[in-house]
C-alpha cells in the first residue's frame, strides 16, 4: 500500500520537476526569441550533463530492480530528453568543443541505456549491480556539477539564464523520492535516497543563491 501510495505522490512530483525543467528550456528559447546574446549564460555545462547522468542512472534503476518500476523508468527517461534539449542549445548557442563533446556522450548514453531496457531480461542481477554503482559514481558527478553552477553564480554574482523554478519543482521531486525509495526498503531504495538528499541540498543552496543575488544587487544600488 504505502510502495503505490509514495509511487504515485513520487511520479506526480516527477511531473512537476520536468515542467520546471521544460521552464528551464523555454527561459533558454524565449532568451533567444528576443535576441539575447548568450541566452544560455551562466548555465553549467557540466552540471546539466551531471544532471542528465542522474536521470538517466533513475532510469536504468528502474529496469534493472525487481520487480520493474514504472514509476521511476518512465518519468526520468522523458527528463533525460528534456535535458538532452537543454545541452543541444547550450551548444547551439557556444559551439564550443566541450558542448560537442557532451552531445555526443549524452547519444552514446541512450544508445547503451536503451540497448540494457531491451535485453535487461538476459542479465537482470549484472545491470542492478552496474546500475546501482553507476548512481553512486552519479552520485558524486552530480555533487560536483552543481557546486560547479554554484561557483559560477558566486563568481558572476548572478543567475543569468537560469530559472529557480526548476530548483524549486525538482527538490519537491527529491523529498518524494526519498519517502517513495524508504516505502521500497533500505536494502533496495538506498542508492535512492542518496542521490535524492544530494540533489535536494544543491538546489536548496542555489535557491538561497538567488536571494543572495537580489540582495547583493540592492546593495550595489
Amino acid at each position: 500500500m504505502w510502495y503505490d501510495l509514495f509511487g504515485t505522490i513520487n511520479t506526480i512530483f516527477i511531473f512537476v520537476s520536468l515542467y520546471g525543467v521544460y521552464l528551464q528550456l523555454n527561459k533558454i528559447w524565449l532568451r533567444k526569441k528576443s535576441n539575447q546574446t548568450r541566452v544560455t549564460d551562466i548555465l553549467s555545462l557540466n552540471q546539466f550533463t551531471m544532471s542528465f547522468l542522474a536521470y538517466f542512472s533513475f532510469f536504468i534503476y528502474g529496469y534493472s530492480i525487481e520487480p520493474f518500476n514504472h514509476y521511476i523508468v518512465w518519468p526520468r527517461l522523458i527528463a533525460s530528453l528534456l535535458v538532452t534539449l537543454i545541452l543541444f542549445e547550450m551548444w547551439r548557442d557556444r559551439q564550443s568543443n566541450s558542448s560537442f563533446i557532451c552531445l555526443i556522450f549524452v547519444g552514446v548514453a541512450f544508445v547503451a541505456g536503451l540497448s540494457g531496457l531491451l535485453f535487461n531480461e538476459s542479465f537482470t542481477q549484472q545491470s542492478k549491480n552496474v546500475s546501482t554503482i553507476l548512481i553512486l559514481i552519479i552520485t558524486v558527478l552530480l555533487a560536483q556539477g552543481y557546486a560547479h553552477q554554484i561557483k559560477l553564480i558566486i563568481k558572476n554574482v548572478d543567475t543569468g539564464a537560469i530559472d529557480i523554478r526548476m530548483s524549486q519543482f525538482i527538490l519537491l521531486m527529491d523529498i518524494s523520492t526519498i519517502a517513495f525509495a524508504l516505502s521500497m526498503g533500505i536494502a533496495i531504495g538506498w542508492p535512492l535516497i542518496v542521490l535524492a538528499v544530494i540533489s535536494g541540498i544543491t538546489k536548496l543552496i542555489i535557491m538561497y543563491l538567488f536571494r543572495w543575488v537580489r540582495l547583493k544587487s540592492i546593495n550595489a544600488v
